[in-house]
């Protein structure tokens, strides 16, 4: 059976990991027989929304860990303490909170950094030889940590703004429709748009069926 580390970065699109996306992938490593271990750094999220209004909740504090464990619907391994070499895979859903507490993308652009957790996770994770994916936003991440090494080849689908921030961060965008997949299979990375262009709950769970089987496949 194989083994995939989920990294979640709360509950939440506009403050944490998507549900849709994060539920989605979940559905297709049951549906394909792989085994899903829940991880997440321990550290606040960049900031709490009122998901109602869309508004920030001000003094609100909130932990990324404690509340993926709502998405997991129990203990959430902390993600420092996860080896690389125990999973076949990665994968990263998307949602503001990986632009925002993964990273922080949304307030920097290109001139971004990563969660040190995160980053170590991935980088052992890659010298390893494990592939990696991630959906919608999450793609900047594998950018910012690999791009000016590796030159990777990603897609978040097609936004002209993000496209060209990846590209400055060193890797090469791809367009790709949101019911598509690109494999880098020279990096092992893969990569889909997700709610980046889906439309609607249907699109992002049948993009994520065949996400997650482009990621399995190259499982080693």
């Amino acid at each position: 059976m194989k083994k995939v580390a989920v990294i979640l970065s709360g509950c939440g699109v506009y403050d944490g990991a998507e549900i849709h996306e994060s539920c989605a992938a979940l559905l297709a490593l049951h549906q394909a027989g792989a085994e899903a271990l829940i991880c997440a750094p321990t550290g606040p999220q960049m900031h709490v929304i009122d998901h109602q209004h869309g508004e920030p909740v001000e003094g609100a504090s909130r932990d990324m860990r404690v509340e993926a464990a709502r998405i997991a619907r129990g203990p959430v391994a902390d993600l420092a303490e996860v080896d690389p070499s125990a999973v076949d895979a990665i994968l990263l859903p998307g949602g503001f909170g990986a632009a925002k507490n993964l990273c922080d993308f949304a307030v920097a652009g290109v001139d971004c950094s990563v969660n040190a957790d995160l980053a170590s996770f991935l980088q052992r994770a890659h010298a390893a030889g494990k592939v990696i994916g991630a959906m919608c936003i999450a793609p900047v991440i594998l950018a910012r940590v690999f791009g000016q090494e590796l030159r990777p080849r990603l897609t978040i689908g097609n936004d002209p703004a993000t496209a060209e921030a990846m590209g400055a961060m060193g890797a090469e965008h791809v367009e790709r429709s949101v019911a598509e997949t690109l494999v880098d299979e020279q990096n092992n990375f893969v990569t889909t748009p997700a709610y980046m262009l889906a439309q609607n709950i249907g699109e992002v769970f049948d993009g994520a069926q065949t996400f997650v089987k482009a990621l399995l496949e190259r499982c080693h």
